[in-house]
């Protein structure tokens, strides 16, 4: 009579939790604590890598989880985690994980080992299919392991990659495209494909094709034009930029050694804005850390370069630590001060307000915005 009692309260726990959609694990749980529990009931992970922000996470965590549906089929196979990528245990685990877009949804094996991922808002059955995909394709282990037992094979390189691009594993896409390009960084440009390649998978600035493609852009802007040249190698620069900060338990620190080397390797390219790479990571780190002091006198150094020019919406957005009520007023005063000159620069025709960010428009010209911004700093309502 206990065992069947036992067994009912069971299938009741379970009916409960198939009623009630997913059932994630509470919030704050690790990637390493759903490990645990999934090597307990032998079960697959399921990671919703989400932000506070993003609109397409909500409507999933609205419409598609809560489904009675979906819980029957996710609940016997998968424990399943939330985590904000944003959060001081989710930012450097975004890092690890690569996780650049939201949401990303990640399936790992009981031991934290990826086995897929996939992106964006699914509808209930879209996303069961989805998940039934990829949670049974264990093709990319067995490609990884052939690339780790040092298969160069062209066909088999080309099929990798793709299986890696569609997984969205940047970094290791990116090895692969390397192999791929290796001896045609003089030629690639002349091959459709290879072209494709660089442009989708290359994101290591010490890549020789990339190296190459800095310091000669115009064989490949023959082909291609120069804006997606010049976009390729300010998008593969910022990215690794991004990389130059470690963030882990609530701190920022830099890699001095990842930052000697990038900054050696833009005298190398010979980059005009350097500098621009060089202050935009100090001042990142330093807001990071909320040393403001030197937060400051970096935006101030970045300002006066004369080969440097930081638009009107970059300093609005340098404002953001300064928003809250309670921040220090000395800090406020200075920000401010910023920000009335280039007001004054405006207003005297130094310079010309920006009326639109990329193609969309601006409710009114970046003074008046920066006017209300200096307002604020102050504590007052616009009109005040």
């Amino acid at each position: 009579m206990k065992r069947m009692i036992t067994w009912m309260m069971c299938m009741m726990t379970t009916a409960v939790m198939m009623a009630q959609g997913v059932a994630f694990e509470p919030e704050g749980t690790t990637l390493e604590q759903a490990s645990a529990k999934a090597k307990a009931e032998n079960k697959l992970i399921f990671l919703d890598c989400y932000t506070q922000w993003c609109g397409p996470c909500k409507k999933m965590s609205k419409e598609v989880f809560p489904q009675e549906k979906v819980g029957e089929f996710m609940n016997p196979k998968f424990v399943s985690i939330k985590i904000d990528m944003e959060s001081e245990y989710g930012a450097p685990l975004a890092k690890k994980l690569q996780i650049q877009a939201y949401p990303t949804f990640v399936i790992f094996n009981a031991n934290a080992q990826e086995i897929s991922r996939f992106l964006g808002y699914h509808a209930t059955d879209a996303f069961i299919d989805v998940v039934k995909e990829k949670s049974a394709d264990n093709t990319s282990s067995s490609l990884e392991q052939r690339w780790k037992n040092g298969d160069r094979d062209p066909q088999f390189l080309m099929e990798y990659l793709q299986t890696l691009t569609a997984s969205y594993k940047g970094d290791e896409a990116n090895d692969v495209a390397e192999a791929i390009l290796e001896g045609k960084e003089e030629t690639f440009s002349a091959d459709s494909t290879l072209r494709t390649i660089f442009f989708r998978n290359i994101n290591n600035p010490f890549a020789k094709s990339f190296v190459y493609t800095a310091q000669h852009p115009e064989a490949l802007s023959a082909v291609t034009g120069e804006f997606p040249v010049k976009m390729k190698i300010q998008s593969v620069l910022s990215g690794f930029q991004r990389q130059i900060i470690n963030e882990a338990d609530g701190t920022a620190t830099l890699d001095e050694d990842a930052f000697g080397r990038f900054l050696a390797l833009l005298a190398v390219l010979g980059v005009e804005n350097a500098d621009h790479y060089r202050l935009s990571t100090l001042i990142t780190l330093t807001e990071k850390q909320k040393n403001y002091d030197a937060y400051l006198n970096y935006i101030r150094e970045y300002l006066s370069n004369p080969k440097l020019d930081a638009d009107d919406m970059q300093l609005a957005n340098w404002t953001k630590p300064f928003a809250d009520p309670n921040a220090d007023n000395t800090y406020k005063e200075q920000m401010k001060g910023i920000l009335q000159k280039r007001v004054d620069e405006i207003k005297a025709g130094r310079r010309q307000a920006q009326r639109k960010v990329g193609n969309m428009m601006l409710s009114r010209p970046t003074d008046e915005l920066l006017e209300m911004i200096i307002s604020a700093l102050d504590g007052k309502m616009p009109g005040q």
